[in-house]
Parts: structure tokens; C-alpha cells; sequence
């Protein structure tokens, strides 16, 4: 075999590359679809192109979803948002968004995957979770209090977190929990209070955690996997702490 091996891991590497460069800029398409092509403007745009230059996608393919995604480019492109709901094996509820031009593919392909995965199967579980606004930030100045910051941009709910910074180190964030229509409010008003904001997104946030052996729970983590590795899969939310 030799070396093969790696030429073979340089092209998942692309291959799963290439497949995250396409979800960030269907999310900036999206954005700007929404809420206009101005990030001053647009929370939800603005964290996604905080997102996308972060995995250094080039200015000209930023520059061209903003265009499609607000129609104001020669070549402007409409996606469907569809969710479907369902269960990974042993029964977390899971949500998946899509964004797709062709609900009938995108459709029949997530049905295949539920299949695949065993005993994942397809039924109603919105119930099991709260749609709502999610913001994922961090402040310079670690002595501020998020609790605090939490009460003055009117958030529900908060959580500490770790995010990846610039030099590829953990640091410590804050995940903030809105209203799904106050998420534009709260994101501005935690940027004010000089809080950097890294993720600005509606979300679903299960209301309870089936318990899990590390068995079950890798089982359920490839089934999940599974989904997200799909073209047309957005975001995936699951009940899996």
C-alpha cells in the first residue's frame, strides 16, 4: 500500500471541506435572503460571515451567496427550509433542518438515512424541544458577568460553553437563549454591550436528555454524523448533551 493511505485522507480532508465551505455559504444565502444583504443590518448575516472567513472561505464566494441569496446578483437562488423530525437509535428525538431547491430528492434521501441507521426512525418530536433564538459569544474582558449581560439584552436563558479561538485554543463563551423573534434584538444588544458574537441562529433546544451508555452514545453520535454529511442537511438538533 505504501502511502496511499494519505493521499487517500488528503481527499476526505477536501472532500469534507469542500462539504462545510457549501453549508456556510447556503447559510450566507439564506441570511441575506432574510434579512438583506447588509451585515450592520442582518445579525444572522453577520454571524455567518464571521463563520465562513473563520474557515477562510475567499471574499469573492462570500460576495457571490450575499448576491444570489438577496437577488441582487445575475444568478439569484431560492432554498426551501424543510425540517423533519424523527428518532436516532435508542430513541433520541432528533430535528433536522434542510435548505434545498428540490424538496422531493431532498426528501426520499433523508428517509433512506433514517432507514440506514437501524432503528432510526421518522415521527413527530417537535414537542420535545423548544424552538427558540440562540446566540453563542464571548467578551474580551472576562470579568464581566454573563448573567448580567443576559438581563440587559433580555435573554431567556444561558449557559457557559468553549469556543475555538483565532489560535486554535479553547476559550471560555456564553450560549444566550431568546425568544426566536427577539434572536436580531438580542444579538445587537449583547454586540453593544461588546460581547463578540459568533453564532446568531434560531434553534431547537430539547427539553430533556435521555440517559446514554458510551456505547449507545457513539452509536447515536454516527447516526447524527450520518445526517449532517448530507448535501442538503443544514443543521441537525438532538436531544444528546
Amino acid at each position: 500500500m505504501g502511502a496511499q493511505w494519505k493521499q487517500k485522507w488528503r481527499e476526505l480532508a477536501a472532500d469534507q471541506k469542500g462539504k462545510m465551505v457549501g453549508k456556510l455559504v447556503r447559510e450566507i444565502q439564506v441570511a441575506a435572503r432574510l434579512g438583506g444583504p447588509h451585515p450592520e443590518f442582518n445579525a444572522r448575516l453577520a454571524a455567518a460571515l464571521a463563520n465562513a472567513k473563520k474557515q477562510s472561505v475567499t471574499r469573492d464566494t462570500i460576495e457571490r451567496a450575499i448576491a444570489k441569496g438577496s437577488g441582487t446578483g445575475p444568478d439569484a437562488v431560492t432554498y426551501d427550509n424543510v425540517v423533519y423530525e424523527g428518532f436516532t437509535p435508542h430513541r433520541v428525538p432528533v430535528v433536522v433542518e434542510c435548505l434545498t431547491d428540490n424538496n422531493n430528492r431532498t426528501s426520499s434521501e433523508i428517509k433512506v438515512l433514517f432507514k440506514a441507521g437501524s432503528i432510526g426512525t421518522r415521527g413527530s418530536v417537535a414537542w420535545m424541544f423548544d424552538h427558540c433564538g440562540m446566540i453563542e459569544a464571548h467578551h474580551p474582558d472576562s470579568s464581566i458577568d454573563a448573567e448580567t449581560a443576559a438581563l440587559e439584552a433580555d435573554a431567556d436563558d444561558l449557559e457557559p460553553m468553549e469556543i475555538d479561538s483565532e489560535d486554535g485554543t479553547m476559550q471560555s463563551g456564553t450560549r444566550f437563549y431568546c425568544a426566536s423573534a427577539k434572536l436580531d434584538a438580542v444579538t445587537k444588544a449583547l454586540k453593544a454591550g461588546g460581547w463578540i458574537v459568533t453564532t446568531s441562529e434560531l434553534t431547537y433546544r430539547a427539553k430533556d436528555y435521555p440517559e446514554l451508555t458510551e456505547q449507545q452514545r457513539e452509536e447515536v453520535t454516527n447516526f447524527l454524523q450520518s445526517l449532517d454529511a448530507h448535501d442538503d442537511v443544514h443543521r441537525v438538533h438532538a436531544a444528546l448533551k
